[in-house]
């Protein structure tokens, strides 16, 4: 009888394809004495599963070995997971693999699970050598490399093997019918392993210090086609820096033929390379004009060159970016430039300073992720050092610690930055004050930064209304590290509480000293409240506000034509050839592939869409038109 082996993952996203549990597989049936022993079940339930079902399916399971998948997302949900299965199932052997509990046994193992190993480095060769070294008469764990158990009452450490230069030696799950037979809407993808930087806060390069290892062409190309032959939806590419290699391109092409042929996969996102924009764009493009993607990251994590020297990163060059930006302004085609608050060497003034100079250069949309203190990384060694204090999120089934101070940056500072970016989120992604804003730091008025923070405060001074109380209650409970957080803000911003936002910011904006004296400003705002994006395809309505300067003349479902100065439109750039000092324009918000409003989803998912449609902001954002002047409605 042969001796069974579930394969245990727990993903953020259902119906993921368990990618991590088809290479450990494959790779081990490679053994024909491993082939013949043992049988695999690969066991795969998304953090939305029910706690007591996932333990209730994998106790009946009644397998001789559970090896199970550990991340950051999912380990408070592991570990509740192997203490009932360990105690339903005490013949049973366990290992854990994973980047969460690498060389960190102490933290979840004492020494009285002795039927428990951790895999300290890649899984391949060890969970093959754990599974070899079960079928002898004597077991000796000792003889497996690569692993952390306990004995004796002593913790025993055997040395790692040597990491797989030549990836091709992991047989293709694909290829060996591994995911044959299911049915998967996400899967995240490799063509190659490694990662050339050193950034101090990722695991990818800075703690595997590796170079770049790749699959064989060909490989990969089945291993794609494969994907969009199974109807997979969406795909992550999950190398660090996609778009490094030449062949990324043709792979992306691929991607491309295989959707027209096929159907799928539908979406496609990934990491971009840094340091090959003009590569990433041409990616970007082939994609978007397959209708694979809408929208391309740039990672700089940061503007501060202090910062980036204290977390051994470099970024592309300020003016390198610029060309990026036109470039992809010019082709229509969205981007997002992704940041980390607060990594080592940054101060609040540099973050405030660095989000301003993106504003200016013409970024699309700013993203702010917090600073996540990972294990296995060299900033988790130099915390100390680095003044780092962190906090875990309040949450039964991850395990992630919020970095909410360092040495350049205390609570209070941690805080503020998170309220100025909520303003980055409302006044400039969701174009809350966008012209209002940019007209400001072209008259020298107030820069950019000094606008948002402004913005910051007036939101700090109104918690008695719903969006800056929910501002408030994200920050003060961490729930800004909510992946859906931001898409709420948005769908409170952009949709249900449009109304409230028109208010805020109207009488945020009334009381500058340049107000009275300025009816181009008071013009330009009053467009802001008109043009400010709808991210659902749904009637559009008109501002809560009285307008002064700028006269709606007409009112459709998805448009609003008015009368505003004619300085006002040229200087947000609609061109008129008429004489005169007034300007008609057409405001037209149907935007690209937005969807009605879901009615019937919950918040979670909608705040999901939102937070993909901000990244795409060009596909929501109004067209412009020059409309023939007509005398105002009454009302």
């Amino acid at each position: 009888m042969s001796r069974s082996v579930a394969l245990v993952e727990v993903p953020l996203y259902p119906n993921t394809l368990p990618l991590a549990s088809g290479y450990l597989q494959a790779y081990a049936q490679q053994d024909p004495r491993i082939a013949e022993e043992y049988s695999f079940v690969i066991h795969s339930r998304a953090v939305s599963h029910p706690e007591r079902e996932l333990i209730r399916e994998l106790v009946e399971l009644d397998c001789e070995v559970y090896a199970m998948s550990c991340y950051l997302w999912n380990m408070r949900r592991i570990s509740v997971v192997l203490a009932a299965l360990r105690e339903a199932r005490p013949s049973a052997r366990f290992i854990l693999g994973g980047p969460q509990v690498m060389n960190r046994i102490t933290e979840y193992i004492d020494a009285s699970m002795t039927d428990v190993v951790v895999a300290d480095s890649e899984g391949e060769i060890i969970f093959s050598e754990y599974l070899r070294e079960l079928l002898g008469e004597d077991p000796d764990l000792a003889r497996v490399p690569g692993i952390s158990f306990w004995r004796d009452g002593t913790l025993v450490t055997t040395p790692a093997p040597d990491r797989i230069k030549d990836l091709d030696e992991i047989p293709s799950p694909f290829a060996a019918g591994v995911f044959d037979g299911a049915d998967y809407a996400f899967a995240v993808v490799e063509t190659n392993r490694g990662c050339p930087f050193r950034c101090s806060y990722c695991y990818w390069g800075a703690a595997t210090n590796d170079k770049v290892h790749r699959w064989e062409l060909t490989r990969v190309r089945d291993d794609l086609t494969w994907l969009s032959e199974h109807g997979v939806e969406s795909i992550f590419l999950a190398d660090a820096n996609w778009g490094a290699l030449p062949r990324d391109v043709e792979l992306t092409r691929h991607l491309v033929e295989c959707k027209q042929r096929n159907g799928y996969p539908m979406m496609v996102s990934m990491q971009a390379a840094k340091n090959r924009p003009d590569r990433v764009t041409d990616i970007t493009e082939i994609l978007v004009a397959g209708g694979m993607l809408t929208s391309q990251p740039v990672s700089l994590q940061t503007v501060s060159p202090a910062t980036l020297a204290m977390v051994d990163r470099s970024n592309i060059k300020e003016s390198t970016y610029v060309e990026l930006q036109q470039k992809l302004h010019e082709k229509e085609i969205s981007s997002y430039t992704e940041l980390i608050w607060p990594l080592p060497g940054e101060t609040l003034d540099s973050f405030r300073e660095g989000i301003g100079k993106l504003c200016r250069i013409g970024a699309d949309v700013v993203v702010t992720y917090p600073q996540l203190l990972l294990p296995n990384t060299p900033m988790e060694r130099q915390a100390e050092v680095l003044g780092i204090k962190k906090v875990r999120v309040n949450d039964t089934v991850s395990e992630a610690d919020v970095v909410v101070e360092t040495k350049w940056v205390n609570r209070q500072d941690y805080e503020l930055g998170l309220w100025f970016y909520y303003a980055v989120v409302v006044a400039y992604n969701a174009r809350g004050a966008y012209y209002t804003a940019r007209y400001l730091d072209s008259v020298g008025d107030q820069d950019h930064e000094t606008f948002l923070e402004n913005v910051a405060r007036w939101f700090r001074a109104h918690a008695d209304t719903e969006l800056c109380a929910f501002l408030a209650r994200s920050i003060a409970t961490l729930d800004n590290y909510d992946i859906n957080n931001v898409g709420k803000v948005l769908h409170m911003v952009m949709h249900s509480h449009r109304a409230e936002v028109d208010r805020l910011l109207r009488d945020y904006v009334r009381s500058l000293p340049r107000w009275r004296e300025d009816p181009l400003l008071r013009a330009i705002f009053e467009i802001d409240l008109l043009a400010r994006p709808y991210v659902y395809r749904e009637p559009l309505s008109l501002p809560d506000v009285a307008l002064d300067e700028v006269a709606v003349t007409d009112h459709g479902r998805y448009h609003v034509t008015v009368d505003a100065p004619r300085a006002a439109a040229e200087w947000i750039g609609v061109e008129h050839t008429p004489d005169g000092d007034r300007a008609s324009m057409v405001i037209d918000h149907r935007g690209r592939r937005k969807m009605p409003y879901p009615r019937h989803r919950d918040l979670d998912h909608n705040a999901s869409y939102c937070q993909a449609m901000m990244n795409r902001m060009r596909d929501i954002l109004p067209q412009w038109r020059v409309a023939e002047p007509a005398r105002p409605v009454a009302g």
